[in-house]
């Protein structure tokens, strides 16, 4: 069955691999990105590839939250219901690490963002569709008030901490919506994949990105993760896993989700 899926960060790297299979499929996608004339250029290479028309585009800087809520509107005025958010973009290497609203760009972009995003398309989404939201193997304890503020944190740090903020915040609001919303999956693609992130930040050219495309399409379609609602996938280790231990705690995860809806308001 054709889906629609949202797919930020999908101008290049694993997104845009991702994008690319899923067209190839037949699917809908909807393609993000910072910049819109990269965005049609990755539209109309996808688009010549695969003789697709089903590909749309939507430009968002996601380190501003009143984008990201332009990028959910006009994803809505468009769509009465999509199937499958993916929350792909992320940041690790910035030239600026504060956004405008003086939060730290990483968590801006690799937490707040997505949660941001998520919350204003759960009507779409409905009780049948699914998020999938990037973690990653590297996950360290969040610093609450590095949340909330400017870059204190070294880059490696920063990284850690929000891609466990992410996975502590899918785990929240999961419980949250229960059966009344769309599974929400916290997902490890691999580490170091061959992506231009990966690339900037180690120096190494990665391992092939196709391995991280092939779970992220099973995190948006496969029946196995139908009933996977607030767990995580580590792809290292090909199954179902145990994140960080802060992302089993229940008081913990909540404070981080509270601390995020508090920065939202």
């Amino acid at each position: 069955m054709k889906k629609t899926i949202l797919i930020t960060g999908s101008t290049d790297g694993i997104g845009k691999a991702t994008a690319q299979a899923l067209i190839a499929q037949g699917h809908n996608v909807l393609l993000h990105g910072r910049n819109s004339q990269k965005l049609e250029s990755v539209k109309s290479e996808l688009s010549n590839l695969n003789g697709s028309n089903n590909i749309e585009v939507y430009s968002a800087d996601l380190s501003d939250f009143s984008q990201v809520r332009q990028l959910a509107n006009a994803v809505s005025e468009k769509h009465r219901t999509i199937d499958v958010l993916i929350n792909n973009a992320g940041v690790y290497k910035v030239p600026n690490k504060t956004a405008q609203n003086g939060i730290d760009i990483r968590f801006v972009v690799n937490t707040i963002s997505p949660y941001l995003l998520t919350k204003i398309l759960i009507p779409l989404l409905g009780s049948d569709g699914r998020v999938v939201n990037l973690s990653s193997a590297a996950q360290a304890p969040v610093d609450i008030s590095a949340l909330g503020e400017s870059n204190r944190l070294s880059d490696d740090m920063a990284y850690a901490q929000s891609k466990l903020a992410i996975t502590m915040w899918s785990r929240q609001l999961a419980k949250t919506l229960a059966q009344q919303g769309p599974s929400i999956i916290a997902v490890n693609p691999a580490s170091f994949l061959g992506s231009n992130m990966v690339k900037e930040a180690y120096g190494l050219p990665g391992k092939d990105l196709q391995i991280g495309v092939d779970i992220l399409m099973r995190a948006a379609l496969a029946d196995e993760f139908s009933n996977a609602s607030g767990l995580y996938f580590d792809n290292d280790k090909g199954t179902f896993s145990d994140p960080h231990p802060d992302a089993l705690d229940s008081v913990k995860i909540k404070a981080v989700t509270e601390k995020i809806e508090e920065i939202l308001s």
